[in-house]
Formats: C-alpha cells, structure tokens, sequence
C-alpha cells in the first residue's frame, strides 16, 4: 500500500518536480527521510537562499520550484525572498514542516502557530491539511494555483507526521 508520502513524490513527478531547494530542520524528516533517488535535494545554508535560488530557478525554466522549510522560523528567514518571488510571479511551491498534529494544541517549541497565515498576502494561497490523506489534495492543489492565472508562489504547511 502507497503511504502518503509515495503518493505525493508521484504526483511532483506527474508535474515534472523533481528538484528540491531547501534549509530542512527536524520536522522536515519524515518527507526527506525516504526522497527517491531521481529527486535531487539542493542544499542551501539558509533559507532565502532557498527560495531565492527556487525563484531563479522557476523563472529560467517557467517551471514550478519545490522549496523545503523548516516551520516558522524557516519561512520568517525565507520572506525576504518570497516578497521577490511574489513580484516575479514565480510559481514557487514553499513546503513547510510542521510540529507533529498530536502536539499542535499545546503549541511545543518548533510549533507555527496559525501556519497558514504567516506568509500571507506573499502567497497565492496558503494552506495546512486537516489531515494526513489530505496532503496529497492539497499538493496538487497547490501546484494547480501556483500555475494558474497569473502565477505565483504558495505555502503548505504539513504537520511532522503526515
């Protein structure tokens, strides 16, 4: 049986997204921890270098660009660039970890609180599932709207354990 991480590497390789630009921290693991070998990881030391790099990258190809952040922290370092991404019209798909669900009503250390609203109005739209079998839904989705219209950056939110 197909778990939902499968579920979603198919569809970025269905979208032709097989590039990740990132700054991962803990609760990026769970995603990272199996990336089949045709994906390729680029590993950046900080995290408006990865959007940067993505935006660049989405923009020399007309492609959509799979960013990697780690929660709140990660896209408050990320913002700067998201701006310019958002003023290119870059179709930048930004997946960001999240503290695991079990956890979110306490709001532990690494917690985004109101996830979805952080990046706004930067984004197109924004998003955190209600659940694990949503995520696949939401990711396409969100690569749908990035595409449409004018294009533009988007955020997912996606709790550790999804």
């Amino acid at each position: 049986m197909k778990t939902v991480h499968d579920i979603t590497y198919d569809l970025l390789r269905q979208h032709g997204i097989k590039k990740v630009f990132g700054n991962p921290g803990s609760n990026e693991l769970p995603f990272l921890n199996n990336l089949p070998n045709d994906f390729e990881y680029i590993l950046t030391l900080q995290e408006a270098v990865a959007v940067g790099i993505a935006d660049g990258y989405a923009q020399a190809l007309g492609t959509p660009a799979l960013v990697n952040l780690h929660s709140a922290a990660g896209t408050g370092n990320g913002m700067g660039a998201l701006a310019n991404a958002w003023n290119a019209h870059s179709p930048l798909i930004i997946m960001a970890g999240q503290q695991n669900r079990a956890m979110l009503g306490i709001e532990p250390l690494l917690t985004n609180v109101d996830a979805a609203f952080l990046p706004k109005p930067l984004v197109k739209w924004s998003h955190e599932p209600a659940s694990p079998q949503e995520v696949p839904y939401t990711m396409s989705r969100a690569i749908h709207t990035a595409l449409s219209d004018a294009p533009g950056p988007v955020y997912l939110s996606v709790p550790y354990d999804d």
